[in-house]
């Protein structure tokens, strides 16, 4: 597409005060502070994973297309990193991270070329579901570090846990990764995230292990869900669980990482209290003890975030022994 048939194909997306495109930075434990990127409006995806964080997917979807124009996130980006500056903070990266797939955005190689002036490494989270097509990879290969997520390489086990569009095949995405793996040239990284009973077998993760290490991923992340999930049913593994798969993995891959700590608190103060946390908390749902911490830095108590919760624009969930901040997203 050129730059005028993606303006007249710009899908139409309800620009509320609060849905901004740049957020954070938040503390991320595989690229220190990270400027969030919401390149995609809830809940555009390909999978509807039974742990997402950003709740179930309404309408699946394969299609990409335009959703924000590349000059669009350049200027919010920009702006939220000339804030978060002022106060005295620093960014690691840029990262697409959004409330849905990235990869369904027509315009997302466009934007990572966009930002470059900005002079800060650009990192994309994908599900790797349209890592099969040509143009999905050649967009990924334009970031310096990528995530793909790999939760299993058995059929059955994939569809139970990342619940795909039904038109997707996983030996096509399988195979996408691998081409993907052997030519990119920035820093590429797996995540797994077991969910208790479904794929953290000993079985189905020496598969995953083996197919990582084959890919040539020297890189592997393996998570647990530790934010409120989609499904209330998903279940965290135990401890032993979790150290036998990552020795599993360990044997097989060069570095293997668990995300399984929390991240803290170490959010930075913010110019616009209301606004960033409302951003944050529809990608990134936030502890109780963060919010808390992050309003303090601002120079306010919590009764903002109960006016949010009061008016339904934040959702206050108990999960896991704690309680939670999420934004209460409108599907479009």
């Amino acid at each position: 597409f050129d730059g005028q048939h993606l303006r007249q194909h710009v899908v139409p997306i309800r620009q509320g005060k609060f849905m901004e495109i740049a957020f954070g930075p938040v503390p991320s434990r595989r690229l220190g502070r990270s400027l969030g990127i919401n390149n995609i409006p809830p809940k555009h995806c390909s999978y509807s994973c039974i742990y997402c964080q950003v709740g179930p997917t309404a309408a699946q979807e394969i299609a990409s297309r335009a959703f924000y124009l590349p000059e669009t996130i350049l200027r919010e980006v920009g702006q939220r990193l000339e804030a978060v500056r002022a106060q005295g903070e620093s960014v690691d990266y840029l990262t697409f991270v959004p409330d849905g797939e990235p990869t369904l955005d027509v315009n997302l190689g466009e934007s990572i070329d966009a930002l470059r002036p900005l002079g800060l490494p650009i990192a994309v989270i994908s599900n790797a579901s349209l890592i099969w097509r040509p143009e999905v990879r050649e967009a990924l290969g334009r970031a310096d570090w990528v995530s793909v997520k790999v939760d299993s390489v058995d059929e059955a086990t994939w569809r139970r846990i990342n619940q795909p569009h039904p038109d997707l095949k996983l030996p096509d995405i399988l195979e996408g990764i691998r081409s993907f793996a052997a030519t990119y040239g920035g820093t590429l990284a797996s995540e797994t995230l077991l969910v208790a009973g479904v794929n953290d077998d000993a079985a189905g993760v020496k598969a995953v292990a083996r197919f990582i290490a084959e890919a040539g991923i020297r890189l592997a992340y393996l998570a647990i869900p530790h934010r409120p999930p989609a499904d209330a049913t998903v279940a965290c593994p135990d401890e032993a669980t979790v150290t036998r798969a990552w020795h599993i993995l360990a044997e097989r891959v060069g570095q293997v990482e668990l995300l399984t700590a929390y991240e803290g608190d170490a959010f930075p103060p913010l110019d616009d209290p209301r606004g960033q946390l409302l951003a944050v908390t529809a990608v990134h749902p936030m502890r109780e003890s963060a919010v808390r911490a992050l309003l303090a830095h601002a120079g306010m108590d919590m009764a903002l975030a109960q006016e949010l919760v009061d008016s339904g624009e934040l959702r206050r969930v108990n999960h896991g022994g704690e309680v939670f901040y999420i934004r209460h997203l409108r599907r479009n």
